[in-house]
């Protein structure tokens, strides 16, 4: 009789997600309601009329990096992302410090969401209902709800995400087309103005539009997070990363730009520069639909809030499986339910790690946005960025010695601008550090300083590793699956294998 320990197994449901699936947790994972809401206002402030523009200019950086990206996902096939991509690129030390920071970096932003969302559920409940319930324990509420969701199969809560991320984008699109509607007259400046090189690219404040135009992408690497539980991951995989990506930049610089038709050039910029400025598209949905689309908005921000965590929440359950099933971290959480398959146990594990601060902060009086949100969020960004620009570099370290029959533009050159449009991005935060994080002082160097000390703490173990335990430093990597393609058989076998090909994780580890 077969005991419930053995029906476990190690591997992820399979052919569970559609491309739609995976663009959907992608984008809820971004939140775009809650970026139009909160990020336009700002980025207008510190950064100027060009805001619309440094969106687009962010995708297009973030596009040249999912080529080579996307390219890779057919030789590299695994939950892990980050990790199991710079560990073939650059070598198994590497990967396994880019692990760590994505993991903390991903855990941090789950916090971060969970207190918003309570901040902003308290807030709307209070405002519309009269209802009066502390932040905490809507923080908590969601908690639960989200990890019941995890639990579960992974296209149940695709289902969930689909219908809140539909509801936030048709709202900001009746708001921005109703603003287009009636303001026409502002749409040749504003169009001037917001896609103006000058304005986007050499304006005072251009650095800070980059800070929020890649935070406003956050979690775009989650269609290869998925790749284990695809339908046709050659497939679905590469046309999500560029749906996502490709809808993310239109659809903020269309949102962004709809609010300087809204106010006009200079109008936009002086609303940014009030005292209530954070009710920009609140006002731009008032003045154009009336006060029932302000009332909607202020619901829909606690539901993308939700839609986010749950998304970021799927995306760092899968991180934990796949470091466990590496045993980087307790083998226990790459353990998968023996009927849906999901990973339950780093689920779980998730669950209550995000319950313990959210509870702590709660019970000490602790303000959800200033007190945990702001330095959780700037930490988690930061580390992301920071992970998204190692795993660039490790596409160009994969295909610099076989192209595996790519063209140079695609495994290289795209790779190259790429990693160099991210690792400037991660530099841009560093230097405009305190807009994100919200305090000045020491306190943000040692925010910054965490990653890198992250980084080198995970290089070091491997390299440990490597001396101290060869035989478990070889099976790293081999729990990732492998694709090959339609290449000629001499070359299919190193694509069958990436433990057999110049650039690979093998090879790497032999160095």
């Amino acid at each position: 009789m077969t005991s419930h320990r053995t029906v476990d197994t190690e591997s992820l449901a399979s052919g569970r997600l559609r491309t739609v699936d995976i663009v959907f947790f992608v984008v809820s994972a971004a939140a775009p309601l809650t970026v139009a809401v909160s990020s336009a206002p700002l980025a207008f402030l510190v950064g100027g009329i060009g805001a619309p523009g440094a969106m687009l200019a962010s995708g297009v950086v973030l596009i040249l990096f999912a080529i080579g990206f996307t390219a890779m996902s057919r030789f590299v096939r695994n939950t892990g992302a980050f990790y199991a991509y710079a560990a073939a690129g650059l070598g198994k030390p590497i990967g396994i410090g880019v692990a760590f920071v994505t993991i903390v970096a991903y855990g941090f932003l789950c916090i971060c969401f969970f207190a918003l969302l309570g901040f902003y559920a308290e807030l709307t409940f209070s405002n519309l209902f009269g209802v009066e319930v502390p932040w905490g324990i809507w923080s908590c509420l969601s908690i639960l709800i989200v990890g019941i969701l995890g639990y579960r199969r992974i296209d149940v809560g695709a289902r969930v995400l689909a219908v809140l991320l539909t509801l936030e984008i048709a709202i900001l699109l009746i708001i921005s087309i109703a603003v287009i509607a009636q303001n026409g007259s502002n749409i040749a400046a504003a169009t001037a103005a917001s896609f103006d090189p000058s304005n986007v690219f050499f304006a005072a404040g251009a650095s800070a539009l980059f800070v929020f135009g890649f935070g406003a992408f956050l979690g775009f690497e989650g269609t290869v997070i998925y790749s284990e539980e695809a339908r046709d991951s050659r497939r679905s995989v590469p046309r999500a990363t560029y749906i996502a990506i490709a809808f993310l930049a239109v659809f903020y610089a269309f949102t962004f730009w709809s609010l300087t038709v809204a106010f006009g050039v200079e109008g936009v910029i002086a609303f940014a520069s009030s005292e209530g400025f954070e009710e920009m598209m609140f006002v731009a949905g008032t003045d154009s639909l009336g006060t029932w689309a302000t009332v909607v908005m202020e619901i829909l921000i606690v539901t993308s809030f939700f839609a986010c965590t749950l998304a970021f929440h799927n995306a760092c359950a899968r991180y934990l499986f796949s470091l466990g099933r590496e045993r980087l971290l307790p083998k226990a959480l790459s353990r998968t339910h023996r009927r849906t398959h999901s990973p339950h146990v780093a689920s779980l594990s998730l669950t209550v790690i995000s319950f313990l601060p959210i509870i702590v902060a709660a019970l000490l009086g602790a303000d959800p946005f200033l007190g945990i949100g702001l330095w959780t969020y700037a930490i988690g960004v930061a580390g992301l960025i920071f992970a998204q620009g190692i795993a660039a570099v490790s596409v160009i370290g994969f295909f610099a010695k076989d192209r595996r029959g790519y063209p140079v533009w695609r495994v290289l050159v795209a790779p190259v601008l790429g990693a160099l449009g991210l690792l400037t991005a991660f530099a841009v935060i560093v230097l405009n550090f305190d807009l994100v994080s919200g305090t000045e002082g020491p306190v943000n160097g040692v925010m910054i300083a965490s990653i890198p000390v992250i980084f080198g703490f995970g290089i070091g173990v491997g390299l440990v590793m490597r001396r101290r335990a060869p035989e478990r430093y070889a099976a790293l990597g081999r729990s990732a699956a492998a694709e090959a393609d339609s290449r000629p058989e001499k070359d299919s076998t190193a694509a069958a294998d990436p433990a057999s090909g110049p650039g690979s994780i093998e090879s790497e580890a032999r160095q």
